[in-house]
């Protein structure tokens, strides 16, 4: 019991005196890899402590990752690492351009002394709740991006409520929980508000919106916007054995339908942004030159990692709006 250390009337919670003394006893090496941890009942026999407060301290080395549980056996150590402070899971649901501004700009400002994990779920409910459970009690942050899957937030319930973050997409059911989100809807119908004067030569404003990926408040935000606003409108899923009509002006969340509407735009000698417009969705580089420039409406990817890294470093329980923006370029 030499390893572990308790003071009365110092200030310091007795389970963080747990911690840091097995913390203390790795880097003295008095405890190694695959050494045993006196049992929970020994400590709590020892200092006069409860289960609650030794399980605390345990817990929250097991998060960290620098020890781990045998059901029946005790708790022993997996990691000498004692330098890392948070260890955080963190759930996208693919890998694209945007998702490592997300990414980068998390990783940037999250600071020292933090390991992230990432993984994918790929749109897959099955895939997101394995995840889930595989990765429940061993992480001290839970930053999950549940675009629009069913049954999410009874999924959601097995993790401790305070680890969770809600990132890009929420919903009423996921309100226990604090986000950095998009506000799909709203940023679709201010975006082409914001360019109302533009839109007005246009005949007609088409959405190409397969479903699957794509937020629903992205679709009601453009029927809102057109209904009221008195454009003629239509929704399409997919842009294929198509012609493009003079006048025409696309709306396009996915790059796939991007390349293909100017390609189709190319075989039919069309001047994009005089016989037909494009606005697309999030900003990339290659938007600014391709085509000599497309219009986007866009969050600020970066600003949402960053915003995302201060809430994990400040405990931070509020549902924050990231902020988005209409870009106008030559396609409009």
């Amino acid at each position: 019991m030499n390893i572990i250390s308790i003071q009365n009337n110092i200030g310091l919670p007795k389970y963080k005196q747990i911690i840091l003394s097995i913390e203390k006893a790795i880097e003295e090496e008095k405890l190694v890899k695959g050494d045993r941890l006196p049992s929970v009942n020994k400590v709590c026999l020892a200092f006069s402590l409860s289960r609650d407060t030794v399980l605390l301290g345990y817990d929250e080395l097991k998060k960290r990752g620098i020890i781990y549980a045998i059901p029946g056996k005790g708790y022993y150590v997996k990691s000498v690492e004692t330098t890392i402070k948070q260890k955080i899971f963190l759930l996208f649901d693919e890998l694209n351009i945007f998702k490592e501004d997300i990414y980068n700009s998390f990783l940037k400002n999250i600071g020292k002394n933090v390991q992230v994990d990432i993984f994918f779920h790929h749109f897959n409910v099955q895939v997101f709740r394995k995840l889930i459970n595989d990765s429940n009690g061993n992480y001290t942050k839970y930053i999950i991006m549940p675009t629009n899957l069913a049954g999410v937030a009874d999924i959601l319930k097995t993790l401790p409520v305070n680890e969770v973050i809600i990132l890009d997409q929420t919903n009423p059911d996921l309100k226990l929980y604090p986000a950095i989100y998009q506000n799909h809807q709203k940023d679709i119908f201010e975006g082409l508000f914001k360019g109302k004067v533009k839109l007005n030569k246009y005949e007609k404003l088409i959405l190409i919106f397969p479903g699957f990926r794509e937020p629903l408040g992205m679709k009601m935000g453009f029927e809102h916007f057109c209904n009221e606003n008195n454009f003629e409108y239509e929704i399409i899923t997919e842009f294929t054995d198509r012609e493009i009509t003079l006048g025409d002006l696309y709306i396009i969340p996915n790059d796939r339908d991007l390349v293909r509407v100017i390609e189709s735009a190319r075989d039919q000698h069309l001047k994009l942004g005089v016989d037909f417009g494009i606005i697309s969705y999030n900003e990339t580089p290659l938007k600014k030159i391709v085509a000599n420039g497309i219009t986007t409406i866009s969050t600020h990817f970066e600003t949402m990692g960053k915003i995302l890294a201060e809430m994990v470093l400040k405990g931070n329980k509020d549902q924050i709006e990231n902020k988005s923006s209409l870009i106008i370029r030559n396609s409009l």
